[in-house]
């Protein structure tokens, strides 16, 4: 409940991704109905029906039927001649996959009228039996189903035979059968003398495949059995058709019982055909039949289907299989399928239940993908389509259910993908808060190196050269102590944020913030083969913003102290240092110290920048004038120090050189006995130049040469 709690706008974006594809899924587009018939149909072709033999033949009117006959239509002679031999041979019922829907051309009447003959002839032909006759006539001795076609619009034409009756059981099935406004007919000779009379229509879906046949079409306000259950029941000898509703309102039909079978259909009163591979037994040609030679076993108790599978007369239908089939075939395995009990359901909670699985595993998987890592989420959604798919495959193979898995399963990849790029996103916003705190109490640049490599956060260091700056700010502890403690905390965070600010944007690495002192190294972590130059910008940097602070706080009458600066190149150990519980990154050896004691030998030499001669090495075009050969408290031997010119207080627009300061420095060099006066002189012509006071003063004292040795740190 604490995710749920937490969640943002954003974070709730897979939740309604889960919603929205069960939204979708109810309301079955025809995308998502193309998608669902295309997973049945390769369920088919991976698990095919296992035919069983049943007593059901087609009796196929074949290219070859009609090469030995005669092409297509046949006199109804020709087919009377068909049905008695079936008849004979013991047939339950057969079944015309065939409209004869206008008189036979080739009948003596038709003939005599079409040809200009004699009289006596003309009344020779007309005392000739009619061949529609005489097929009404095999039809009146047979047990024969014609056909009639279905069509959606249509001339106004009257209702099919109906030698059945239909019961109802439940509501009325009408609402929910296929409905259809006209009908094509066999002649009313031949339709009147059948003994069923049932549609051919098939309902194809969108892309054309046959997958569900009918056993009930709606005819206006009339309930009209097809071929297949009119076969069914005449071949029992029944007239009735019970249908069944379900028992809760606007469910549709649930089943058709005809005699002795009980027939499970969809809610518009289809079934499922389950298609096998192509079976040769299934089929007898025509005219083997009309030859005399088919064996009586073949067709004795059998119930037949006429039709034709030549492609000129255009019967043919796509079947999942991937193959096209003769329309008949399609009936025939439909009836096989009744007769062996052996059904393809997809039960009227399908949807319902596939629907529950895109609501209950995609809230799940959105849980699992913003609260976990991407490869348990990622497994946790594999998992979950696997289940899917293993347990809609089972449900096909063990019990011939149509459950769909790939829907179901999109809508909970689309779910883990939106909640992974969520998770993602909000990592990343996370991530750049931290850096970005992280970044308060550490260098930036550190943050980063330490962010593209991870494995640095180790114990253990590396030799490298470095410049390193050390800052001290004169007086602070007094000007403490002088005035409010909130407002002496306020001044110096400001001025420290600008000191810090300034040494991040010349890339420099944070070292330490010790009170009112900033230690900054450059090359590390990353390395800088500029560093030398990058170290003298900033320090000059620092100096001409901490000279403008402090005298915009003195004019304010805030005594406010001069920033003093040491600037020394010198190779380091370079990395991490502490324990296993806690470490620091910083830089030791003898270049650190060395830095931090040139920032306090300022306070002696009167100076304000002191910059070591290893520093100005990699800087050649920097501007400076010589302090002297230091020598540091603890050190033997001597540093030559240097001083920015732009850093000594004299005024005169861009920095240049102080030939004058050079010329007085070198002759104290060479212990030259006119030095004293030439620094005498300079003094007097600079009152204000603190370093030409210190040289003065050491001359005096009788100290010659450019040696300085510092007594304190």
């Amino acid at each position: 409940m604490k995710l749920f709690r937490n969640l943002t706008p954003a974070m709730m974006a897979p939740f309604a991704a889960v919603f929205l594809g069960a939204l979708l899924f109810l309301l079955e587009p025809l995308p998502l109905q193309v998608l669902r018939n295309a997973v049945f149909d390769q369920y088919q072709r991976w698990h095919p029906r296992v035919y069983q033999p049943a007593p059901v033949r087609i009796i196929d009117i074949d290219e070859e039927s009609l090469k030995r006959i005669g092409q297509w239509p046949w006199p109804r002679t020709r087919v009377a001649d068909l049905i008695e031999r079936l008849q004979q041979s013991g047939t339950a019922a057969i079944g015309m996959d065939i409209i004869f829907a206008e008189p036979d051309r080739t009948s003596p009447k038709s003939m005599s009228a079409t040809w200009n003959l004699p009289a006596d002839i003309q009344r020779r032909l007309e005392s000739i039996p009619d061949h529609d006759e005489v097929l009404g006539q095999t039809l009146r001795r047979s047990r024969v189903i014609l056909g009639f076609a279905a069509e959606r619009e249509g001339p106004v034409r009257p209702i099919p035979a109906r030698p059945f009756r239909f019961v109802f059981s439940g509501e009325s099935p009408l609402p929910f059968l296929h409905p259809f406004e006209s009908s094509i007919t066999s002649i009313p000779l031949l339709e009147n003398a059948a003994t069923g009379n049932g549609a051919l229509t098939f309902i194809p879906d969108s892309d054309g495949v046959v997958r569900r046949v009918p056993l009930a079409v709606r005819l206006k306000d009339q309930v009209m059995p097809s071929l297949i259950a009119e076969s069914l029941r005449v071949g029992q000898d029944q007239m009735n058709y019970i249908v069944k509703t379900g028992a809760q309102k606007g469910t549709g039909v649930e089943e058709i019982r005809i005699g002795a079978v009980t027939v499970p259909t969809t809610p518009q009163g289809e079934i499922w055909v389950h298609y096998t591979r192509p079976v040769p037994d299934r089929s007898i040609p025509a005219w083997k039949v009309l030859a005399g030679e088919t064996p009586r076993e073949q067709i004795d108790g059998h119930i037949v289907l006429v039709g034709t599978s030549a492609q000129g007369l255009m019967d043919l239908r796509f079947s999942p299989m991937g193959t096209i089939i003769p329309g008949v075939e399609a009936h025939a395995q439909a009836l096989e399928q009744i007769l062996t009990a052996t059904y393809l359901k997809r039960p009227s909670h399908a949807g319902a239940i596939e629907a529950l699985v895109i609501v209950i595993g995609g809230l799940l998987i959105g849980v699992i993908a913003l609260s976990t890592q991407a490869l348990i989420s990622a497994g946790a959604t594999a998992a979950a389509l696997l289940a899917a798919g293993g347990g809609a495959w089972i449900a096909f193979t063990r019990y011939g259910l149509l459950l769909d898995p790939v829907t179901p399963a999109l809508a909970l990849l689309v779910t883990f993908i939106v909640g992974s790029v969520v998770r993602h996103r909000t990592s990343e916003q996370r991530q750049r808060w931290v850096r970005e705190a992280f970044s308060r109490y550490v260098s930036p640049n550190r943050v980063d190196y330490l962010v593209d490599h991870p494995d640095q956060l180790e114990l253990g260091g590396q030799r490298r050269v470095c410049s390193f700056i050390f800052t001290d700010l004169a007086g602070f502890t007094s000007l403490m102590e002088s005035m409010d403690p909130g407002e002496a905390v306020s001044i110096l965070n400001a001025y420290l944020d600008q000191m810090v600010t300034i040494a991040f944007r010349h890339g420099g690495t944070l070292d330490r913030i010790v009170g009112d002192a900033v230690a900054i190294m450059f090359s590390a972590p990353v390395v800088q083969p500029d560093h030398q130059a990058r170290a003298l910008n900033c320090a000059l940097e620092m100096h001409a913003f901490a000279t403008r602070y402090a005298d915009d706080l003195n004019a304010k009458g805030i005594a406010f102290g001069q920033s003093r600066i040491g600037v020394h190149t010198g190779e380091v150990i370079v990395g991490n240092f502490g324990g296993s519980t806690m470490f620091d990154y910083r830089a030791l050896g003898d270049a650190v110290n060395t830095a931090s004691r040139l920032e306090g030998a300022n306070k002696y030499l009167g100076t304000l920048l002191c910059v070591s001669e290893a520093t100005l090495s990699g800087c050649p075009d920097a501007v400076v004038r010589p302090v002297g050969s230091l020598v540091l408290k603890g050190k033997t031997r001597p540093l030559m120090v240097f001083e920015p010119v732009e850093a000594s207080g004299r005024d005169g627009g861009e920095p240049a050189r102080d030939p004058v300061y050079e010329q007085a420095f070198e002759r104290m060099r060479q212990r030259d006995p006119e030095a004293r006066d030439t620094f005498e002189q300079l003094a007097a012509e600079r009152p204000h130049d603190p370093l030409v006071q210190f040289h003065l003063k050491r001359l005096k004292a009788g100290e010659e040469g450019e040696t300085i040795i510092l007594a304190e740190k």
